[in-house]
């Protein structure tokens, strides 16, 4: 990647994404967060500048700046990618943790954070603004919608599919063939062992609904 990059969130996901981007030896020009307790900090030694829709910095997207959206809710970097789509035709980056083995064989969107220690195996595909965090498994075949966040440890198996948004839980094990629906919820450490529909949030070894 030959531009820097400016990470629009400086919280949680924000920090992962920058750690994600400096394993890579990529240059990070600023963090942009709507605390305004966060702002006018610096993270890691990167300066935390402004708010997420600061004109002053996004303007720099394209020739000068790439972008990678790093909001905690899916929601909101559902939008803020839209924004940057319509506003400054700008589409975020992937950030790929150097420590992460990702299949050549993998199929990936944009803007998706892949942490330390993920495996993305062969012909998995994997949608836009998804978070994978670290040591997390999403094995072949298996398929990620837009904005879907699996957590520290879990375990999507093979052919899993996974609708938009949901939320899977860390060390949560899904195991072969089962469907997530969109905006569902797995518990951490959960065993998935049949569909779970939309919306629904489920816990437990084998999950249940709550």
């Amino acid at each position: 990647m030959e531009n820097p990059v400016i990470i629009l969130g400086a919280q949680n996901v924000g920090t992962a994404a920058l750690d994600a981007f400096s394993s890579n030896d990529v240059v990070v020009y600023c963090l942009l967060d709507d605390d305004q307790k966060l702002q006018n900090t610096d993270l890691h030694d990167i300066p935390v500048m402004g708010s997420t829709e600061d004109e002053e910095f996004l303007k720099l997207l394209g020739k000068k700046c790439e972008v990678f959206v790093a909001t905690e809710d899916a929601a909101s970097r559902r939008a803020l990618t839209n924004m940057l789509r319509q506003e400054y035709e700008q589409v975020p980056v992937n950030a790929i943790h150097k420590a992460a083995s990702v299949s050549e064989h993998a199929w990936l969107g944009h803007g998706n954070l892949v942490s330390a220690g993920a495996v993305l195996g062969s012909d998995c595909k994997i949608g836009n603004g998804c978070l994978i965090g670290p040591r997390a498994v999403v094995d072949v075949r298996a398929q990620l919608a837009d904005y879907v966040q699996v957590g520290a440890g879990a375990v999507i198996n093979s052919e899993v599919v996974v609708e938009e948004q949901a939320f899977i839980g860390s060390g949560a094990v899904v195991v072969s063939g089962v469907k997530i629906g969109a905006k569902a919820r797995v518990g951490a450490g959960a065993v998935v062992v049949a569909d779970v529909p939309a919306g629904q949030t489920v816990f437990g070894n084998p999950a249940t609904k709550v």
